[in-house]
């Protein structure tokens, strides 16, 4: 027994003698740790980038936080929007999708704090200077492309769309905005997402090609430079895509989506159009040709790489979706697309802060990105939590209209409000009918004891609104939108955006949206940023 106590106590002193000498490393940093400096590098890891680094001589964990750069324009503001904070074990780490440029910042914890922070914020690679785009599918030569492959790439902030270049040969200059004179076989220039299902059957002779990629603006200027030009090999054996391609290749998952979802998806070639389905549970059979007898809403839809839900969808719990084209006869083009979760998370015990509104709350931006594309949506820039209750194509009426079905269950103690833009430019309604139905909202959610937040209307750009969407602007919307921004000034809870929108006509600025009328990137940014500074209004 003795012996046995002798050696519990030997133990126990060799133990806080451990432990003391790791805290005189740790406070005394003997080992000189906080002026490390990592080696980082990164590899393609699938459709993912791995980043790794040169480990500390100590045990640790380490930290990862994910920010975005603010815009610099709100006084006092922090410089980075955070997103995301992950622990590792490990000196490795999967980058969380992003089309946005983020930067890591990488601290180590020991077992008395931290004892280690990266001096610079290390920037996700995927974003090169000047921009071009990433690509993420590959044919080589051990795994060679159908005659009809899906190409895809990391999107290029603010491009409304890209052109696709095939050659015989790699181009005479990599990079650049020029096209090729010497070997282009042919481009197209009308591809408005990141990725499209090209046609090559008429190479099936040749055993490769190149392609390469370019983003364009509204006007299909190019955004930055061609990517280098890659090899793709061919092989006519090789089974061809025959459904839609789930586009969740960039899509961030740092906020939850808005409580009125949309899906998006790479387009088949050859298709009319094409119809969605939404369930409750996966699909009894992955990339069958027949719908689900128990499916929630199933809707046909003309546009190519995208679907609006009509309804909101507020409750709690996992939902799946899945796409299939269709040709102009209505008839299946091959099976179901593979199913895509998303999870609606529990709100029944209520929410702070909620945002109601158009398609500027909605989300989407730059013509060619929908709300489900977060970087387009000012909540994502808040460093609050919120919930998003807006609906693209409202009129500040259709506001009013659901305001008992879509605010209501949330019990939300703000409510951030949003609409009027799409009454704004609509000649048959006046200033005095969108005034009438903010009254409606304030009075709502008095009765209810929501604290009401209005942002005032920002300018517009009636002619870039008429290039984007063929549609003219009331003549008169100036107008309309002083006397319902003084009417938003009047009341007790608001936030006024309106002064940082405009150009040096006095219109929208080109550089904060590219249509006319939603804001970009850096438009989102700001609306978050503002809500940001006036934090004190929220209860």
């Amino acid at each position: 027994m003795k012996n046995i106590f002798k050696f519990i106590m030997l133990f126990v002193m060799m133990s806080l003698i451990s432990v003391f000498a790791l805290f005189i490393a740790e406070m005394t940093d003997v080992m000189q740790l906080k002026s490390q400096k990592l080696s980082v590098t990164f590899a393609e890891e699938g459709n993912d980038v791995l980043m790794s680094w040169s480990p500390l001589p100590y045990p640790c964990t380490y930290t990862i936080e994910t920010v975005s750069k603010t815009t610099g324009e709100i006084p006092d503001s922090p410089p980075y929007h955070h997103f995301l904070t992950e622990t590792s074990d490990s000196a490795n780490y999967i980058l969380p999708r992003s089309p946005i440029p983020t930067y890591c910042l990488i601290s180590a914890t020991g077992f008395f704090g931290e004892i280690f922070k990266s001096e610079k914020p290390i920037a996700n690679p995927n974003f090169p200077e000047p921009a071009y785009p990433i690509l993420i599918y590959r044919y080589p030569e051990d795994k060679p492309a159908s005659l009809m492959p899906f190409l895809v790439w990391h999107t290029v902030p603010n491009a409304v769309a890209y052109e696709v270049e095939f050659l015989d040969a790699p181009p005479e200059i990599e990079g650049g905005i020029s096209p090729s004179k010497l070997h282009r076989l042919e481009s197209f220039d009308k591809v408005f997402t990141n990725g499209y299902q090209a046609d090559l059957r008429k190479y099936k002779n040749k055993k490769f090609i190149y392609y390469r990629v370019r983003a364009l603006g509204l006007h299909k200027e190019p955004i930055g430079e061609f990517c280098r030009a890659e090899k793709i090999y061919l092989d006519e054996t090789v089974e061809q895509p025959n459904c839609p391609l789930i586009n969740n290749f960039d899509f961030m998952y740092f906020e939850p989506l808005p409580i009125y979802p949309v899906y998006d998806w790479i387009p088949m070639h050859g298709a009319d159009k094409y119809e969605v389905e939404l369930l409750d549970h996966p699909p009894e059979v992955e990339n069958d040709v027949e719908p689900s007898k128990d499916s929630l809403w199933r809707q046909t839809t003309k546009d190519s790489a995208s679907c609006y839900d009509e309804y909101g969808r507020p409750w709690a719990g996992a939902y799946y979706w899945r796409v299939r084209a269709l040709d102009k006869n209505n008839k299946p083009i091959g099976t179901w697309s593979d199913s895509e979760k998303f999870v609606v998370p529990d709100h029944s015990n209520g929410v702070n802060t909620a945002i109601f509104g158009d398609s500027i709350s909605h989300g989407g931006g730059a013509l060619s990105y929908s709300p489900r594309a977060l970087e387009y949506s000012y909540a994502t820039y808040i460093d609050f939590p919120v919930v998003n209750l807006s609906r693209s194509g409202d009129t500040s009426h259709t506001t009013v209209e659901r305001f008992k079905d879509d605010v209501l269950p949330f019990k939300p103690k703000n409510l951030i409000i949003s609409t009027g833009a799409n009454s704004l430019r609509d000649p048959r309604i006046s200033a005095d009918n969108i005034t009438d139905d903010l009254l409606a909202i304030n009075k709502l959610c008095l009765q209810n004891d929501i604290r009401p937040i209005f942002l005032t209307l920002m300018p517009i750009n009636p002619a870039n609104i008429q290039f984007a969407f063929r549609t003219p602007s009331d003549p008169k919307w100036k107008d309309k939108m002083k006397k319902v921004n003084d009417f938003i000034k009047r009341q007790p809870y608001y936030i006024d955006i309106e002064p940082y929108f405009y150009d040096s006509a006095g219109l929208m600025s080109s550089q904060l949206s590219v249509d006319g009328i939603h804001p970009g990137l850096y438009g989102k940014m700001l609306i978050g940023e503002l809500i940001n500074k006036n934090k004190n209004l929220f209860r």
